[in-house]
């Protein structure tokens, strides 16, 4: 049973991540801080590789992709092997389009100009195939839902939108853009990235077509274990031009000429699987289900408010909605104009302190549930110091995001 947010223990949850034990770790919607069972999760993957060798493919390895989905899928509210793993959402994205025609009349992409670049990359390659893209401009921090439905016609084939903004952490109402394509016979892609491990999400209740995400932020899964979600009713008309031998219905039968799709969730596979990665990032996954992400949503609201009244009382403006309900986990500070963001970041690194920043947007700051209170007290501190001192100027030429 998750516990209220005045009753959270963060102590309780810091044990199991040992770089907070030095380090005030407020990066996780870049990299969440990794959990120390992964260290065996990684174990348990080289003993097998190092004493069952080419045996451990029929022993387990070849199932990684569903059977770590499965494990995330729990955070999804998802049906039994309807989540499968990817490397990231470029080629999630990638994979789903694909699988669409854009042929017809039905052939218009919508999306935000919010949406993370990496994904816009891969909906314009489709300009080539047919695709219409429609962007739908927005202030820079919230979305016009209004704007965005009207949007989305019968001329609409496919929504891919981010649930949560990264420049801004604004959260979009992915209920009514789901249901107004299911109006019209639209599809939406609910790219989950920068929500899923701190905002709950459940596809049952939502219906929606698609999600998609990765692990290395919230879900402190490390990099390189992308996720897909696909509806288990849209799965058999979906046939991706993006596929490989994973993804036959008879993978070790080797049968040349055309793709035979195998049945269920295995279609949207493509070749070898990232074994060690998929398995390793089920350490995340799980602490997260130990603690809830209900429980998580509350107290990552509790220390978002507290830190965004913090940042205002001492002169910082904040690029990203007041309200709680509306927003993600991260708090983006904004700066002066004279004021160097990766400047500051590389001198809050300097007092033990990790943050990020991001152009035309600001400090990122995102505390998690094994963050203190405290910790969000002395970013602030040192931030003020720092502008009053004009201290960051001695760090303005250091790189500082990825």
């Amino acid at each position: 049973m998750a516990l209220a947010a005045e009753t959270h223990e963060p102590e309780r949850w810091r044990a199991l991540f040992p770089i907070v034990e030095d380090t005030n770790y407020l990066v996780n919607h870049s990299l969440g801080a990794m959990p120390a069972r992964a260290r065996d999760k990684l174990a348990e993957f080289l003993d097998q590789w190092a004493t069952r060798g080419v045996r451990a493919w029929g022993e387990g390895w070849w199932d990684v992709p569903v059977t770590a989905g499965n494990v995330l899928g729990r955070l999804l509210n998802a049906p039994a092997d309807s989540v499968v793993m990817h490397q990231n959402v470029s080629v999630v994205q990638a994979l789903i389009a694909s699988a669409l025609d854009f042929t017809g009349r039905r052939n218009k992409v919508v999306y935000t100009d919010q949406n993370f670049p990496t994904v816009m990359y891969v909906w314009e390659g489709y300009k080539k195939l047919g695709a219409r893209i429609q962007v739908v401009p927005t202030d820079g921090i919230t979305v016009d839902t209004a704007r965005l439905l009207e949007a989305i016609d019968e001329e609409t084939l496919v929504v891919p939108i981010s649930h949560v903004t990264y420049k801004s952490h604004f959260l979009q109402d992915a209920a009514a853009i789901q249901r107004r394509a299911r109006e019209v016979g639209a599809l939406v892609v609910l790219d989950t990235y920068q929500s899923l491990g701190t905002v709950p999400v459940d596809v049952q209740d939502l219906d929606v077509d698609f999600v998609c995400g990765g692990s290395v932020k919230w879900l402190c899964g490390g990099p390189g274990a992308g996720y897909l979600y696909v509806r288990p009713e849209l799965l058999p008309t979906l046939e991706p031009r993006i596929t490989g031998w994973a993804a036959h219905a008879a993978p070790f039968a080797f049968e040349p000429g055309a793709q035979r799709y195998a049945t269920g969730i295995r279609r949207m596979l493509h070749g070898s699987p990232s074994v060690a990665t998929f398995w390793c990032a089920t350490a995340g996954y799980e602490t997260l289900l130990e603690c809830g992400v209900e429980n998580v949503r509350r107290w990552s609201q509790r220390l978002t408010e507290r830190l965004r009244r913090g940042l205002l009382t001492a002169g910082f403006r904040i690029h990203g909605p007041e309200d709680p309900a509306r927003r993600g986990g991260t708090i983006t500070v904004g700066l002066a104009e004279d004021e160097n963001g990766p400047a500051f970041v590389k001198a809050l690194e300097a007092r033990g302190i990790l943050v990020d920043h991001r152009p035309a947007a600001g400090i990122r700051v995102s505390p998690h549930f094994y963050t203190l209170e405290e910790e969000l007290d002395e970013f602030v501190e040192v931030l003020v110091e720092l502008r009053e001192k004009r201290a960051w100027r001695n760090f303005v030429s250091a790189r500082t995001s990825y």
